[in-house]
C-alpha cells in the first residue's frame, strides 16, 4: 500500500506540473475561463445524483492538479513575470495573453513547476493548518501566497512599490496606468455589484444545496463558475465585470447561514438537505431571504476586500497579485469565524 500511495503522489505531481504548464501555454485568464467550465461540469454530476462523480471532478479535475486556479492560473502568473523579467515581454502583470506565443520554453516550464509547488501547498500545507484549513479557501490562499511569491522572486524583490503611488492625492488611490478593473472600484460601484451578485450566488447556492445532496457544500462553485466563464468576454476587449471574488462568497455565506437560522449548529451537506421543506422550491421562504441577504453582505464585504488588495498589492508592482484570490481567502475564513461566533461549525 505504501508503493500504490508512493505512485498516486507521482502521478498527480507530474499532472500538477502539466497543469501549470498548460496555465501558462494558454494565459492564466483562458486557463481560469477552462476551470469554470470543469466546475459546471462538476455541479452538473451533483444535480444528476452522482455525489461521488461530482466530488472527483471537484478534487482532482476543477479544484484539483489538471484546471484547478492554484495549479493553471498561477503557473501563468509566475510565466508572465519570469518573461518580463528576461526581456521576453514588457508586461509582468499580463495573465489575458497565452505565453506559447513567445516560443521560449523557459517560461513555459516556469508555470509547470508552479504548478507543483500551488498543488503541494493546497494538499500539504495550507489544507491541513488546525481550524483554518477547514475554514478558508487554501486554493485562493494559495494563488494570493504564490502572487506574492512570484514578485518577489522575479520582480519588484518588494511587495509594494513606491513608484506606483498616486502622485496626488491618496498615495493608494488607483490612477490611470496603475488600476485593477476602473469600473468597478468606486464605493458606489463596489456596493451595487457586491448586493445583487451576492443575492443571485445565494439564491442558486441555496436551492442547489437544499435540493440536490450530490452537489451539497460545493453548490458555491456554480455561480462562481458562471462568474470566471464570463472572464473571457473581459479577455476578449468587452467590459464585462469580475464577480466571481463575490458570487462564491454570496453563495457560501446563504449556505452556511441557512441551516444557523433554522437552528442547527452543525453546517454540512447533510444538514442543508434536511431542511428541504414542501414549497414549491424546497426552502424555508423566511429563512431563505434572510441567509440571501447575509450571504449578499459578505459578498459586499468581499468585493471591497478585492478592491483593497488590488490598491494594495496589484496596483503597486510590476507583477500579478490577484485580488478575487486575496478576498476569498478572507471572507471565507470571515464567514466561518462570524459562524462560530454563533456556536455553529462545518
Amino acid at each position: 500500500m505504501e508503493s500504490v500511495a508512493t505512485m498516486e503522489f507521482v502521478f498527480l505531481l507530474l499532472v500538477a506540473a502539466a497543469g501549470g504548464f498548460f496555465g501558462a501555454c494558454v494565459g492564466g485568464n483562458f486557463s481560469f475561463v477552462i476551470t469554470g467550465f470543469a466546475g459546471l461540469a462538476a455541479t452538473a454530476a451533483g444535480v444528476a445524483g452522482g455525489a461521488d462523480v461530482s466530488s472527483f471532478l471537484f478534487s482532482y479535475v476543477a479544484f484539483g492538479p489538471f484546471t484547478g486556479p492554484h495549479v493553471a492560473f498561477t503557473g501563468a502568473v509566475a510565466g508572465s513575470a519570469y518573461a518580463a523579467m528576461k526581456g521576453y515581454t514588457d508586461n509582468g502583470k499580463d495573465i489575458a495573453q497565452p505565453l506559447a506565443r513567445l516560443g521560449k520554453p523557459d517560461v513555459l516550464l516556469v508555470g509547470a513547476a508552479t504548478g507543483v509547488v500551488g498543488w503541494l501547498l493546497v494538499s500539504y500545507v495550507f489544507g491541513k493548518i488546525p481550524w483554518l484549513g477547514g475554514h478558508t479557501d487554501a486554493i485562493a490562499l494559495t494563488v494570493a501566497v504564490l502572487g506574492i511569491g512570484t514578485r518577489l522572486a522575479f520582480a519588484d524583490r518588494s511587495l509594494i512599490n513606491p513608484e506606483h503611488f498616486n502622485p496626488s492625492g491618496s498615495k493608494l488611490a488607483p490612477h490611470e496606468g496603475y488600476a485593477w478593473v476602473r469600473y468597478q472600484e468606486k464605493p458606489s460601484q463596489l456596493l451595487v455589484l457586491g448586493i445583487f451578485p451576492g443575492l443571485l450566488a445565494g439564491g442558486v447556492s441555496l436551492l442547489l444545496a437544499v435540493n440536490f445532496p450530490g452537489v451539497g457544500m460545493s453548490a458555491a462553485a456554480f455561480p462562481w463558475a458562471i462568474s470566471a466563464i464570463t472572464i473571457f468576454f473581459l479577455n476578449i476587449g468587452y467590459n464585462s465585470p469580475v464577480t466571481h471574488h463575490m458570487t462564491i462568497i454570496g453563495g457560501l455565506g446563504a449556505m452556511v447561514f441557512y441551516p444557523i437560522l433554522a437552528g442547527e449548529k452543525v453546517i454540512s451537506a447533510a444538514s442543508l438537505h434536511a431542511l428541504k421543506v414542501d414549497t414549491a422550491l424546497g426552502v424555508d421562504y423566511g429563512l431563505a431571504v434572510g441567509a440571501l441577504l447575509i450571504g449578499a453582505v459578505f459578498a459586499t464585504i468581499s468585493a471591497f476586500l478585492g478592491e483593497l488588495s488590488a490598491r494594495l498589492f496589484q496596483d503597486r508592482g510590476k507583477t500579478h497579485i490577484d485580488p478575487p484570490a486575496v478576498a476569498i481567502f478572507l471572507a471565507t475564513t470571515l464567514i466561518w469565524i462570524v459562524a462560530a461566533m454563533v456556536g455553529a461549525s462545518n
